[in-house]
């Protein structure tokens, strides 16, 4: 229910959630539902912003393959496990489907609804509704007083006392769910860092993830001319991540599309990336088939690749000469650049045109079971404020949902 509290109400209960995107609206449903009283404050003027415009107006609310192996993480990769065996893909698809809402899998587990995003919103609403949950918005964070010290999370007195813009809250359980900074147009802070490090849990460096790349100049001068075109390509970066076989696409600030967004979670900056622009073709064997006939690079490569491609690629280096005439060496260099080409990008287009954000609350300051404060009896920590970061393709949703649920049985 949303609430009519103002400036000057003091109210008691029993859980606190700063934050009405995913998490926050899951976690708060989940302890509604075990009888909890909760309290859910957002500063927007509406919950679950980024919910509305994910997956272009659809929400790619899941994915049927999520894993622990599907997320980037600087800790124990075993963290994940616990809240993912205790609510799965399945789980959230069987709620989906218990409200009538229409899906579709797109390609590769990712599912999305039929008609829009605001399907997904108005049912995690409902089912705060539904869970007697308390919703403030437009309801902006005053001040957070230190935890009584003669007060425990298991008493029946109030532990947190949160001052706000409509009236104080005090209650036994306080919910970080205030997400990263991608996004800052829809309202993102780094407030749950702050909150973070004022009780002295470590902070993995946040950075901009799933976000597409800026060229350094020598390589915008070369290639901006191809914005607009993609290309299937296989797509790594990190010695130890793994690789992701999806389009590229050429913009004009950058190179941008799914492979590139996968493999920027696992970039650091100045490290190259690597792109096989041939997935599935040795370009030695592909030269090697087109000798005869005084057949150029540009020929061959014109049965495999687009044509704007193929000119801006043999313009930098395929010499106009048939292939039977180049010498071994230098048709092993040009089968390297197309199946393992090496590219350095200047940086990223930063969080406004992320997806989500790399880093955030480490996971050893937190229980893998209920996502509490291991410092700090009572806090909580949920969503992508902890430094959890999934793929693209429903996955971020996924730990927003099991997360939540972890810390709303527990709070």
């Amino acid at each position: 229910m949303e609430s009519n509290a103002g400036p000057g109400t003091s109210t008691e209960t029993d859980v606190i959630v700063i934050g009405g995107g995913a998490a926050g609206l899951f976690c708060a449903r989940t302890a509604g539902l075990r009888g909890r009283r909760v309290v859910l404050l957002e500063h927007n003027g509406r919950c679950g912003n980024k919910i509305l415009i994910s997956g272009g107006g659809r929400c790619n609310f899941t994915n049927l393959g999520a894993t622990p192996a599907n997320y980037v993480t600087h800790g124990s990769p075993h963290f994940l496990k616990s809240s993912f065996a205790r609510y799965t893909p399945q789980d959230f698809l069987a709620l989906v489907e218990r409200h009538g809402i229409k899906w579709h899998e797109k390609k590769l587990g990712q599912l999305f609804c039929d008609l829009s995003s605001k399907q997904i919103l108005q049912m995690l609403e409902e089912e705060c509704r539904d869970a007697d949950v308390e919703l403030r918005v437009n309801c902006r964070i005053e001040s957070i007083d230190d935890p009584a010290p003669d007060s425990n999370p298991g008493s029946d007195g109030p532990r947190w006392r949160v001052r706000t813009s409509r009236g104080t809250v005090t209650g036994q359980s306080l919910v970080i769910a205030t997400g990263g900074l991608s996004f800052p147009n829809l309202g993102a802070t780094p407030f749950g860092y702050e909150i973070a490090t004022r009780f002295g849990l470590q902070l993995i460096r946040p950075r901009p993830g799933l976000v597409p790349f800026t060229w350094a100049p020598a390589d915008r001068d070369r290639f901006a001319a191809l914005s607009g075109l993609s290309l299937d390509c296989v797509a790594a970066a990190g010695s130890n991540a793994p690789a992701f076989r999806e389009n590229l696409l050429f913009t004009h600030r950058g190179l941008s599309g799914p492979a590139i967004l996968q493999i920027s979670s696992h970039w650091n900056a100045g490290e190259s990336v690597t792109l096989d622009l041939l997935p599935g073709v040795r370009a030695l064997d592909l030269f090697a088939a087109n000798r005869s006939g005084g057949r150029e690079v540009k020929t061959a490569l014109r049965t495999v690749l687009p044509e704007r491609f193929v000119q801006a690629w043999c313009a930098i280096h395929a010499p106009e000469r048939p292939i039977a005439q180049l010498p071994q060496r230098d048709l092993e260099r040009l089968a390297q650049s197309l199946n393992a080409w090496q590219i350095r990008p200047a940086g990223d287009e930063g969080y406004p045109k992320a997806e989500v954000t790399v880093g955030g609350v480490a996971t050893s300051e937190l229980s893998s079971q209920t996502l509490e404060s291991r410092r700090v009896p009572g806090l909580f920590f949920v969503g992508e404020v902890v430094d959890v970061t999934g793929w693209l393709g429903g996955y971020n949703f996924q730990w927003a949902w099991a997360s939540g649920h972890a810390a709303g049985q527990a709070v």
